[in-house]
């Protein structure tokens, strides 16, 4: 029997059945992907594997038992609070918890321990789209629906790479503009998968955002396309907005832009009343964020275009729970169900409704800030749940120290993390598919996420062991939750709670609060909001704030238009720091990689860290593709191998945000990123800090190939890939390998050999030419090959085969000669279908010997891109390549 639950992933909040042997589908039901799946989606079946999962709590990496570890948390919190105040304590949270967690977390700090330092990591994603929806609309709501994407005529994709971020939504909109020839325009500095189906790419100058939208409401003003009727009627501050808007020219410079390809844009958008507006990341990761959230906002509200099917502004969530935290409260400047601490009242009804002793008062740290007080000491006591703030927080070394320093870190995580490593108390977390609970995607549509198996020994949910520590703090009272369903009928009645009149609350899930267990269990997939008041339980509400009616949450119940000044980046580049470095997310990759990172078939698409540069610049600095570089910013510095590409503009570097310690030596890219914030939302600016990089001669390359994990020395650039039977290693080493026993000494440490072990050789050092193997039992446990020039190495994939198998008589000679099991080696060849593994070299052949000419002939003959879809845009761009006089987009 299938069991529906919900993807772990983005904020899209894919509907899943999993199976009871371990297969993982789309949900052919589900409103948000009506069965699709993206490449992550479809191999979370391979993310099932308990090897490396946290089994039971430890206490100074000593096990313990669970009352051990959850009376030390108590009492430490206690002490802290007793000596310090209730603001040295500290809560970091995670899109990943489910809204049940976060609302216990949320309700321990802010209602019993008396301070709001809670944030979570979405802070790092969506918090500026929180601020900008507070500003225009009085509160933090979506007004649209996925449907808006199927229905638009003009699509715009800003800050925003969907084809790799939000894959499912992004074959909707493929759809649509096969279908109704839906116009695609994207903004964004890199040309990205995204602008495959593009009419229109704006590649603007970063950060500049705010002009360019800012820009576009004078145009509409000028050409008489604004609906004033809507102005007049429902909004207010049009004037103030529009007197500081740049012209087109002006709008232009600053967005370093051709003026006539932004007036294209602006006559479309101008022009076609069913607009939607997507952006993401590229928007709200900025130290201007929030302006840029509100100068889109006011284009949607100045032509009224929000509320009907096909049009408005939409925020495209990054975590699979970031709305559901922000629903109960999970960030630091914020109540329980949208309420706010600028408002006495919600304080007030916030500490009735949960009978609240020390009910917080004002707001609490945001991420940065919160760090920045562990690290100077301010924070005793810091409980981190679901996230690698070590990798992901700006500044990730001094992160690191802090943590370090701080008197008592508890981490509950499923996994062992660069966090992990720094706690005092592990405690060990249920993981996707072991917990219950609820999530709240992109569309404001919440989900139920059911467990289908138990947890690995001793682990916990986060509600589970947030409620325990608050029964030892002497709150067991308020704390009496047996199961996810208590928590949730409490969440949703708090939503309900004096919720009615002039002032009333958008986000009510009232009609929800009076579900059985039995109920809850069986709750469908439905849109917020649900009031008491609704004929039916899961009476949806797509789109809100019609332009025929509907109040908006404001004071005076009209939307509001915010001016929106253009703000440069805080770091610009200058003759020391030339380089503008801006991070992101790959197709195949999750956050910190504790999930995706081990599944084999995931890391094949880009299987290491890279830096992407424009070729201007790769001449500019005489590094070539594939070539290691150094990469430095006022924050820090690391190693990383180069891509040259065209997609850059030219000053500009990109760097994928998701390796850590654990995979590459290179480590967490947020090593580099300044901690600049935007002054409203608090959020960091992850996509401009100024670096420089200079080329590193590399003296040998090296190919590392074993059946077990390992600890690599800090001389050599390194980068880890899981392979079926083990662990592949690309190295590079920057100085000569050492002589005599030195080198078999170093060899004995990169193949770890046990006593009973064979190693097989061959070297020649004349030409740079080292290889070795281990066998154990006879069979393959290890091998190295070293080469002064990389491309002369073997081919890892073919390698990978022969792992923990049989090595006999002239096997041997092959092996070393870097042969692969049953036919010659082969180089790793990239995959670009990781659904059904097709790689590139297959593809190349196949469209020349076929004559293919579009996306459908390569999914006849290879299935590529016919499951999830996530690939079609590079299959496109294959398809131009190989066959550029015949092939044409699917």
């Amino acid at each position: 029997m299938s069991i529906q639950t919900t993807c772990p992933y983005c904020g899209v909040g894919c509907g899943l059945l999993a199976d009871g042997d371990g297969t993982i589908s789309g949900d052919p039901l589900h409103p948000a992907n009506f069965g699709r799946l993206c490449s992550k989606g479809a191999a979370l079946g391979d993310t099932l594997a308990l090897d490396g999962r946290l089994h039971e709590p430890m206490i100074h990496r000593q096990p313990a038992t669970w009352d051990e570890a959850l009376d030390l948390i108590a009492r430490r919190f206690s002490q802290a609070v007793a000596e310090h105040g209730p603001d040295a304590v500290a809560l970091y949270v995670s899109g990943q918890l489910l809204s049940e967690d976060y609302y216990v977390a949320n309700k321990l700090m802010k209602g019993f321990v008396g301070s709001a330092n809670i944030d979570s990591n979405s802070r790092l994603c969506m918090a500026s789209s929180v601020a900008g929806h507070i500003r225009a609309f009085g509160e933090d709501v979506v007004p649209g629906c996925y449907e808006d994407i199927d229905e638009t005529d003009l699509a715009v994709l800003v800050g925003s790479n969907t084809a790799w971020c939000h894959p499912v939504l992004f074959q909707r909109l493929a759809a649509a503009r096969q279908t109704r020839g839906t116009r695609v325009v994207v903004i964004d500095p890199r040309r990205t998968a995204s602008c495959e189906i593009a009419d229109l790419h704006l590649a603007l100058r970063p950060g500049a955002d705010a002009a360019l939208f800012a820009g576009l409401l004078r145009y509409l003003s000028d050409h008489g396309m604004c609906n004033n009727d809507w102005i007049t009627g429902r909004t207010t501050g049009f004037d103030a907005a529009l007197s500081i808007a740049p012209s087109l020219a002006e709008a232009a410079a600053i967005t370093d832009l051709p003026a006539d390809e932004l007036a294209r844009f602006y006559e479309w958008f101008a022009g076609t009343q069913r607009a939607v507006t997507l952006y993401s990341q590229g928007v709200n990761q900025s130290s201007s964020g929030t302006d840029k959230v509100n100068a889109i906002i006011n284009c949607h509200l100045a032509t009224g275009r929000l509320g009907r099917p096909g049009m408005g502004p939409f925020s495209l969530t990054g975590q699979p729970n970031a709305m559901g935290g922000r629903e109960v409260g999970g960030l630091a400047n914020q109540l329980a169900a949208h309420m706010n601490f600028s408002a006495s009242a919600d304080i007030d009804r916030v500490r009735r409704f949960w009978g609240a002793p020390h009910m917080a008062a004002r707001p609490g740290l945001k991420a940065v800030d919160l760090f920045e007080a562990v690290c100077a000491g301010r924070i005793k006591a810091l409980w981190i749940l679901g996230t690698n703030p070590a990798a992901s927080v700006p500044r990730a070394q001094q992160v690191r120290a802090g943590l370090a320093r701080c008197p008592f870190v508890v981490v509950s995580d499923c996994w062992p993390t660069d966090t992990t490593a720094l706690a005092d108390v592990v405690l060990p977390a249920a993981g996707w598919g072991e917990k219950d609970g609820t999530v709240t995607n992109s569309e404001r549509r919440i989900s139920r996420q059911r467990a289908f198996r138990l947890p690995p020994g001793a682990a916990r949910p986060d509600w589970w062991m947030l409620t325990e520590v608050a029964r030892r703090m002497g709150w067991g009272d308020a704390f009496s939750y047996q199961r996810s369903s208590d928590i949730f009928r409490e969440h949703a009645a708090l939503s309900a709670f004096e919720n009615d009149g002039a002032g009333r609350r958008m986000f009510d899930i009232g009609g929800l609060a009076a579900l059985s267990d039995a109920d809850y269990d069986r709750l469908e997939p439905v849109q917020w909001p649900v009031p008491r008041t609704c004929e039916r339980r899961r009476a949806d509400s797509p789109r809100l704030f019609a332009s025929d009616g509907g109040r908006f949450a404001t004071e005076d119940g009209r939307a509001h238009f915010v001016p929106t000044r253009w703000l440069p980046p805080v770091e610009r580049p200058d003759e020391d720091w030339p380089l503008l470095l801006n991070t992101g997310r790959l197709r195949d990759q999750w956050h910190t990689m504790t999930r995706t990172g081990e599944v084999p078939r995931l890391m094949r698409h880009q299987d290491e860290p890279v830096l992407t540069l424009h070729p201007v610049d790769g001449r500019r600095y005489g590094v070539s593709d594939g070539a290691l570089v150094r990469i430095e910013s006022r924050h820090g510095a690391t190693l990383i191998r180069v891509m040259l590409s065209a997609e850059q503009r030219p000053g500009e570097v990109f760097a994928p945000m998701h390796w850590t310690d654990r995979f590459s030596s290179t480590g967490p890219v947020d090593r580099l990123v300044s901690a600049a914030t935007d002054p409203i939302s608090g959020q960091p600016e992850l996509k401009a800090t100024v670096v420089r990089l200079s080329a590193v001669p590399v003296l040998w390359w090296g190919l590392l190939l074993r059946r077990s994990e390992l600890a690599m020395p800090a001389d050599m650039y390194w980068s880890r890939v899981p392979i079926e039977a083990g662990h592949a290693f690309t190295l590079a080493g920057r100085e000569e390998l050492p002589g005599g026993s030195r080198l078999d000494d170093w060899v004995d440490s990169l193949l770890t050999r046990p006593a009973r072990s064979e190693l097989i050789s061959y070297s020649d050092a004349g030409r740079g030419v080292f290889r070795y193997a281990s066998l154990v039992d006879g069979r393959l446990d290890a091998c190295l090959f070293v080469d002064a020039h990389r491309t002369s190495l073997p081919g890892r994939e073919g390698l990978a085969g022969r792992l923990g198998a049989a090595v006999e008589g002239a096997g041997r000679i092959g092996l070393l000669a870097g042969a692969a099991a049953g036919g010659p080696s082969t180089a790793a060849e990239r995959i670009v279908c990781t659904c059904f593994a097709v790689g590139l070299d297959v593809l190349q052949r196949a469209i020349a010997d076929r004559g293919m000419t579009s996306v459908a002939d390569i999914g006849a003959a290879l299935r590529a891109g016919t499951n999830c879809g996530s690939c079609i845009p590079e299959l496109n761009a294959i398809l131009r390549e190989v066959q550029p006089d015949e092939s044409t987009p699917a």
